[in-house]
């Protein structure tokens, strides 16, 4: 109960606000020093990510639905923004680390290893003398500044994760604005694809799957917001839903279960999701076995799906390719990843093709380092995240290239790698 005096005691009110003038704002935090400092390295390393994802992207004149895109872009001005965007990530990271620190790694060391392969191959390219000449150059450039990223590998914040998701959030963002505006066009052969920028229905399910896996994987380690996840996961699975792609589809649900697995007995939310979809999934495919054969079947023969969509045939070509001993080992130079102007789509017998024996070798261990590494730390977000990533791209690299040149499969490996290193024990101004 209150007191008699506080029954009676004035009540203090807001001064009155004469007409014609506006009440003033709270004046904004002034950051200190080494906050302003902070906020302009995340700026600078965001738009170095952000321009090395740039620059894997592919463009071509038209969308993969044969149209105009829906804002012409002429074909020049495509191909400088994505191949103008690697030097400008080069020197974005220069800007934020100036006085050229590098992080030691394996990693990285294997993707030097990688470049130094590439350029011995490139002596003696089979081809496109000026193609394989630019794929190599441009490799060295992505190594490059990878490694002058390398002073923010392993930050508590997972700063390198955010940017990715940024990347992917705004591309995305261009496929499903595409959708609402043109959704004939979007939908015009029943998978999604861009029609603002040249996007294909496979690389927006390897866009959605990734980013609907991370997100997922933060949500396990409480490291993301309900009503995020929530709004992600929706928007994201139904663009992976609409793109009628299998291979991204199986490779995000093995690299969420072996993500789940390794947080399963330290996040009781991640034991009661697992139990949810185990029920769920059981249920959906007891009612709906017939609908899911046809959306996994969409539309090909037994013999095609045998053939793995006519994979297979340009596979025996390649391996029966002829070959000196120089190519058996060192390959052909890097290449477009198709074989008389069939896409190989296989990671493993296009880095035979490009980079020999010697090729296939580094990309396994690339890999494998992730793996291990992985498997052998301590359970933290950093750890899941980057089983999510490795497992999902072993999966992928069985009918997708780009593990043995500069893409964004390659990007998502070193982004897993950068989540394994320790965090620095004090943190150095790079001025």
């Amino acid at each position: 109960m209150s007191s008699p005096t506080a029954a009676y005691a004035p009540r203090r009110t807001a001064p009155p606000v004469r007409p014609g003038l506006r009440r003033l704002r709270p004046r904004a935090r002034v950051l200190s020093p080494g906050e302003a400092h902070e906020r302009r390295v995340r700026r600078r390393v965001t738009l170095a990510w952000g321009l090395l994802f740039l620059n894997v992207l592919t463009f071509y004149k038209g969308t993969w639905n044969q149209l105009p895109l829906i804002i012409p872009i002429p074909s020049v001005v495509g191909k400088i923004m994505t191949q103008g965007a690697l030097p400008a990530a080069l020197l974005a990271a220069m800007s934020v680390n100036r006085r050229m620190l590098i992080r030691p790694n394996v990693f990285l060391g294997l993707l030097t290893l990688l470049f130094a392969e590439a350029f011995i191959s490139g002596m003696h390219p089979v081809g496109h003398i000026v193609g394989t000449l630019y794929r190599t150059t441009r490799l060295g450039g992505f190594v490059a500044t990878l490694w002058l990223l390398s002073p923010w590998w392993g930050r508590r914040d997972m700063l390198l994760v955010r940017c990715h998701l940024k990347a992917l959030g705004v591309v995305l963002g261009t496929v499903v604005l595409g959708f609402l505006v043109a959704p004939g066009r979007a939908m015009a052969q029943g998978r999604l694809s861009g029609e603002f920028w040249p996007i294909t229905p496979v690389q927006v399910a390897d866009f959605a799957a990734v980013a609907f896996g991370l997100v997922v994987v933060l949500w396990f380690c409480g490291e993301a917001q309900r009503r995020f996840t929530v709004t992600a996961l929706v928007v994201t699975g139904a663009m992976l839903v609409l793109t009628h792609t299998r291979t991204e589809l199986i490779a995000m649900m093995a690299g969420i279960l072996v993500a789940g697995l390794r947080v399963f007995m330290v996040q009781a939310r991640v034991r009661r999701l697992f139990a949810i979809t185990a029920i769920t999934i059981s249920l959906v495919v007891i009612v709906f076995s017939s609908v899911l054969t046809t959306w996994l079947a969409r539309g090909q023969s037994t013999s095609q799906l045998t053939k793995l969509t006519g994979r297979t045939n340009v596979w025996g070509a390649v391996v029966n390719a002829p070959r000196d001993e120089f190519q058996v080992i060192f390959g052909y130079g890097l290449s477009n990843k198709a074989y008389t102007g069939l896409p190989i789509d296989s990671n493993w017998l296009a880095a035979y093709f490009d980079l020999g024996l010697i090729g296939v070798a580094i990309c396994a261990a690339l890999l494998l380092f992730v793996l291990v590494s992985a498997y052998f730390q301590p359970p933290t977000p950093q750890r899941a995240l980057a089983l999510f990533l490795a497992t999902y791209l072993l999966v992928t690299s069985l009918t997708e290239t780009g593990l043995s040149d500069a893409s964004v499969y390659l990007l998502e490996l070193a982004l897993a790698a950068s989540l394994l290193l320790p965090p620095l024990a004090e943190r150095r101004r790079l001025e």
